[in-house]
C-alpha cells in the first residue's frame, strides 16, 4: 500500500457518507465488532459516531458508569476512528482512559485493565472499546465494544448497539451529542495499559522459569500493538528476547502477501509469517502477535505450529502445570477447532465445553471461572492466572507466546516436540480449511439448515455418527451443520463477509482419507444447496 492510497483511505473515512440503504453500508457486527473500509462506505465517520453513541446510550441503560478504557492498533482507519470515538463519549461525560501518549493498546491489555478495574471498584463498573479490525489487510478498520465482564460484548448486546447505531445513521446524526477534536482530546484521561499488564504477568505465567532455562526468544509484533509489550517485557524481565522488527508502519509494507495475494497480518499463516519463519534458526522459540494482539504465532526449529496442534499442547500442559485449578473447571472449544482437543480434555478427566465460532461464546465462562482455557482455530485463546483467576476475557496472544515459553523452559521440549509426543498416544490428526462459492441465497440456507436436511448416511464409507447444528456446550446455532464420524469431520459454515462458504475437515486416519472427507463434504453441501436455494 502507498502513501497516496492511505490518503484515500483517510479522506474517504472523513468525506464519504454511508448510505443506510444499502446493506452493505450499515452497522453490522460479526463475531468481532464492526468491520469496513473507508471507501466503499462501510467504515466511516458517519459509523464510528452513530456506534459510539450507541454505545453510550447501551451503558447508561445497563448502568455502567465507570471509565471507558480504549485502545487503538496500528491500521491506517484506526486514528481518525479513535478521534470519532472520544469526539462523542467526551461530549456525554464519560470518562475515557486511553494510551498515556496516544500510542497503541492490545485487545488483552484492555481486557485485563476492565477485570482489574471491576475487581476493586465493582460498584463503578468500567467497560471498553478497541479499534482494530485485528490481522485484516491494511486498507480495513474495526471497532468492537467489551462489556464489564471484559471480553467481547454478547449477541443481543451488539445487537442492541447495531440497531440503534443504524437508526441513528437512518435519522441524519440528529441526536449525537459531539465536541470537537481538541476538546476531546484535552478531555480524556491516560493510563498506563502496559505497566499494569506486565507488571501481573508472573500471576498468569511461570516467569523464573524462562528466566533460569535462558530460552532465546525472537519477536514479531508484525508492525502491530504488542512491540510496547515486549520490550517492557523485556526491560522488566531476565529474558532473552530479541525483537526482529520494531517498524510500525500503517501501510504495513514489510508483509510478505498471504496465501491470496493480499496482505494480511495473520500470525497463523506461513505466507504471511515468511520473515520470522527465515529466522527461526537463530532463536530456540519466535512468536508473533497480529496488530491487534489477540492472536499468536508459534515458531520453533520444526516450523510455523499449525494453531489446533499448539492449542492441544497448550491444554495438556495447563492440566499438568496448575495445581491450584480445580477439577471441575471445564476446557473451552470452538466446534470447528481439532478434535484433539476433544482427546486431550478426556485424557485428564475434565468437561469440553464446545461453542460456535466467535471467541464471546467463551466470556461468561472465563469471567465467572467455570472455564480454565478456551481456545479457537484460529490462533486465539486465553486462560486463568495461577490461581485460577481471570486474567482476560478477549483473546490473548501475548499470554500465549509467553506460555509457549514456559512450556519449553519447564519441561525442556519445544511445543512441536511436545506435540509429536502427544499425538504418539492420542492419534495424529489431519486437518484443513478450504473455501467454496456461494450465493447471498444459498448461504442464507446455510445459516439455518437442519439436521434432517442432510440426507447422506455415511462419508467416506463410514456410518455418520452425529450431525450437528447447535453447539454442544451452550446449544447455541452454529450457524452451518457439523457432520461426525468415527474417525472423522467436517463443518460447513457461510462467510460473513464473502460470497463463500467454509469448510472445515479433519481425519484421524491420513491425509488421503483427508482429501476425501472434503470432496464428500462439497458434495453434500453443494447437492443441498441446490435443493434448498
Amino acid at each position: 500500500m502507498q502513501d497516496s492510497t492511505i490518503t484515500t483511505l483517510i479522506s474517504a473515512y472523513f468525506q464519504k457518507i454511508p448510505d443506510p440503504g444499502v446493506a452493505s453500508q450499515r452497522v453490522s457486527f460479526g463475531t468481532s465488532g464492526h468491520r469496513g473500509t473507508s471507501t466503499n462506505g462501510s467504515f466511516n465517520q458517519a459509523h464510528i459516531w452513530a456506534i459510539s453513541q450507541a454505545i453510550v446510550e447501551y451503558r447508561t441503560a445497563a448502568g455502567i458508569f465507570g471509565p471507558l478504557y480504549l485502545g487503538i492498533d496500528t491500521h491506517a482507519l484506526s486514528e481518525p476512528a479513535y478521534g470519532s470515538v472520544i469526539e462523542v463519549l467526551v461530549a456525554q461525560g464519560v470518562d475515557v482512559y486511553v494510551h498515556p501518549e496516544g500510542g497503541f493498546t492490545p485487545t488483552p491489555l484492555i481486557s485485563h485493565a476492565i477485570l482489574q478495574h471491576n475487581r476493586h471498584q465493582p460498584e463503578v463498573l468500567a467497560d471498553g472499546i478497541v479499534i482494530t479490525p485485528s490481522h485484516n489487510p491494511p486498507g480495513d478498520g474495526g471497532i468492537k465494544y467489551n462489556t464489564p465482564d471484559g471480553g467481547p460484548a454478547a449477541s443481543h448486546v451488539t445487537r442492541e448497539v447495531q440497531d440503534r447505531a443504524n437508526a441513528l445513521l437512518e435519522s441524519g446524526f440528529k441526536s449525537i451529542k459531539r465536541v470537537s477534536l481538541d476538546q476531546a482530546r484535552a478531555g480524556v484521561k491516560p493510563f498506563d495499559f502496559v505497566d499494569l499488564y506486565v507488571s501481573h504477568l508472573p500471576e498468569a505465567i511461570n516467569i523464573e522459569a524462562i528466566e533460569r532455562f535462558g530460552l532465546r526468544i525472537g519477536v514479531d509484533p508484525m508492525g502491530g500493538t504488542s512491540l510496547e509489550v515486549w520490550q517492557a517485557i523485556a526491560r522488566r524481565f531476565r529474558i532473552h528476547l530479541s525483537i526482529v522488527n520494531t517498524v510500525q508502519d500503517p501501510a504495513f509494507s514489510f508483509m510478505p502477501p498471504d496465501h491470496d495475494g493480499q496482505i494480511r497480518m495473520d500470525c497463523s499463516s506461513p505466507h504471511a509469517m515468511a520473515n520470522l519463519l527465515r529466522l527461526r534458526n537463530r532463536y530456540d522459540l519466535a512468536v508473533a502477535n497480529d496488530p491487534d494482539a489477540d492472536r499468536h504465532g508459534i515458531v520453533d526449529a520444526a516450523g510455523l505450529m499449525n494453531p489446533n496442534h499448539f492449542l492441544a499442547v497448550a491444554v495438556d500442559y495447563l492440566l499438568t502445570h496448575r495445581p491450584e485449578w480445580g477439577p471441575e473447571l471445564a476446557i473451552g472449544k470452538t466446534l470447528v477447532s481439532s478434535s484433539i482437543l476433544d482427546r486431550v480434555v478426556a485424557k485428564h478427566g475434565r468437561t469440553l465445553y464446545e461453542v460456535p465460532v466467535g471467541f464471546k461464546w467463551f466470556v461468561e465462562g472465563l469471567h465467572q471461572k467455570r472455564l480454565a482455557f478456551a481456545g479457537e482455530e484460529s490462533a486465539g485463546a486465553s486462560f486463568l492466572t495461577l490461581s485460577g483467576e481471570p486474567w482476560s476475557t478477549d483473546k490473548d496472544g501475548i499470554l500465549l507466546c509467553l506460555l509457549a515459553a514456559e512450556l519449553y523452559a519447564v519441561t525442556g521440549k519445544s511445543p512441536s516436540q511436545y506435540y509429536q509426543e502427544l499425538t504418539q498416544s492420542l492419534g495424529l490428526p489431519h486437518y484443513k480449511r478450504i473455501d467454496a462459492p456461494a450465493t447471498p441465497a444459498e448461504k442464507k440456507v446455510l445459516g439455518w439448515l437442519q439436521a434432517s436436511h442432510i440426507r447422506s448416511s455415511h462419508l467416506v464409507g463410514e456410518p455418520i455418527t452425529d450431525i450437528q447444528v447447535k453447539a454442544p456446550g451452550n446449544v447455541e446455532s452454529i450457524g452451518g451443520v457439523k457432520v461426525i464420524t468415527q474417525s472423522g469431520w467436517f463443518a460447513a459454515r457461510p462467510s460473513g463477509t464473502e460470497s463463500i462458504y467454509k469448510i472445515y475437515a479433519e481425519s484421524f486416519v491420513d491425509e488421503a482419507h483427508l482429501d476425501q472427507l472434503v470432496s464428500e463434504a462439497r458434495v453434500i453441501v453443494d447437492e443441498m444447496l441446490s435443493t434448498l436455494a
